[in-house]
């Protein structure tokens, strides 16, 4: 079978995640079988399906690398296709005309659900079976001419000769619709394979009272496309191992329908947030350089004076300590402005302890003298003065660290003063000791 899936979603301006992971199941399953992965946009509703909502869909799936084998199909230019169909559905008794609601505004189109049981097979959650008696005929034109959801859904799986429907669970009430449809059409049924839905930490739908919940939310917060790439596809998926970190072509390898779990899944922000971290350790340094000088710009922090090796630099220090691209500015601000804040806790803690500011007084004194201003040089003077004052390295540590950063943590402390220079070093030890005398 030569497997094609589609992603088909309703422009509305933004990108749930949950629809996106539909994607990723798709594209990870044609990919999986040498298939294709195409894209129907379903525009219908010209009030929320605007060209503004359509390139925001399109732009996210860029930045996942989400590419159709095919161009898309906009499902509003099949209305006459959709409209054909439904007269052959009539011609062929499946569907009636009636004046639903009896509201005097013209007959709707009606199918005619058959009189027996509908059963399909879910490639997920097995047999599923709907009574008879529960079947419900509905519409498939309304009363003012404008095909429905379902006959467009189907038609449009037809002509782009879907072989895999996945989709969210969601959706199972209207596949026994659809795959009566399929049958009253004379077309072959497509296999279905319904995702469990992604819900909160109560077990409710995840939205956006939640947390991040659109793609261009967790883009904007610093979030690597591979990162959520990798992270939504083991959001209800498992490869059959203990692996987390996974390269797209190892998913691939991987992927199976019968390896997704049929209960709900569960979206964990503290996990992404450690997986992107994994990632961001990983990228080679020029891609790290360029996310950062973006996220500095966005901020106001960047300038294109900056010596470029400088910045490295910082990168490289701060790599370990980069959750997410925007933590950037705020935990690497002191070494491009000498505006920064200081932790109101950490003067307490640190600074304002007794002692502290004549350990650091003396501490500047000797760095100012140093024949060489690097890490090695400025841990042995430090270790060597707390030694002599009697007190642990901690003492001299953490009001240092204070002084120079505003912060009460960050990179390695030594390499960190290195970085910065004596003359930037010395002058924010005496900033601090004059202000918080």
């Amino acid at each position: 079978m030569n497997v094609r899936t589609r992603f088909a979603p309703s422009p509305s301006g933004h990108v749930h995640i949950g629809n996106i992971r539909a994607a990723i199941f798709n594209w990870l399953f044609s990919r999986h079988h040498g298939g294709a992965f195409l894209l129907r946009i379903e525009d219908t509703d010209r009030d929320r399906s605007t060209p503004t909502a359509i390139q925001t869909l399109l732009d996210a799936l860029a930045w996942l690398n989400l590419d159709p084998d095919e161009e898309p199909l906009y499902q509003s230019s099949r209305m006459e296709a959709h409209l054909a169909a439904a007269d052959r559905l009539l011609a062929g008794g499946h569907a009636y005309r009636d004046d639903k609601g009896a509201t005097g505004q013209g007959e709707a189109i009606v199918f005619r659900m058959p009189d027996h049981d509908m059963v399909f097979v879910d490639e997920i959650k097995g047999e599923l079976r709907k009574p008879a008696e529960s079947a419900k005929d509905f519409v498939i034109v309304r009363s003012n001419g404008t095909p429905v959801f379902h006959l467009a859904n189907v038609l449009d799986d037809i002509e782009m000769s879907v072989t895999h429907v996945i989709r969210g669970d969601d959706h199972i009430e209207n596949t026994y619709r659809h795959v009566a449809l399929y049958q009253a059409l004379g077309a072959d049924v497509p296999r279905f394979a319904h995702l469990p839905m992604i819900v909160n930490d109560r077990g409710r739908p995840y939205s956006k009272r939640d947390g991040d919940a659109f793609v261009g939310e967790f883009k904007a917060n610093g979030c690597l496309p591979e990162a959520l790439f990798n992270y939504l596809a083991l959001l209800g998926w498992s490869p059959g191992d203990d692996r987390e970190i996974m390269r797209r072509d190892e998913m691939v390898a991987a992927f199976s329908l019968d390896r997704v779990q049929s209960s709900p899944a569960q979206m964990d922000l503290k996990k992404l947030e450690w997986m992107n971290a994994e990632y961001i350790r990983r990228l080679p340094i020029d891609d790290l350089f360029a996310a950062c000088r973006t996220t500095l710009a966005d901020h106001g922090m960047w300038s294109e004076d900056l010596d470029r090796a400088y910045v490295l630099a910082v990168v490289e220090t701060m790599r370990e300590r980069i959750k997410r691209f925007d933590d950037f500015p705020g935990a690497a601000g002191f070494f491009f402005s000498e505006d920064f804040p200081y932790d109101e806790k950490a003067v307490r803690k640190r600074l304002k302890k007794e002692g502290a500011l004549e350990g650091l007084a003396t501490l500047r004194d000797r760095f100012a003298g140093l024949p060489d201003f690097d890490a090695g040089s400025l841990e042995t003077t430090l270790r060597a003065l707390a030694e002599e004052r009697g007190v642990g390295a901690g003492d001299l540590v953490h009001p240092a660290r204070v002084a120079v950063s505003g912060q009460a943590g960050g990179p390695g402390l030594f390499e960190m003063l290195a970085l910065l220079g004596r003359a930037r070093v010395l002058g924010r030890i005496d900033r601090a000791l004059a202000r918080f005398a």
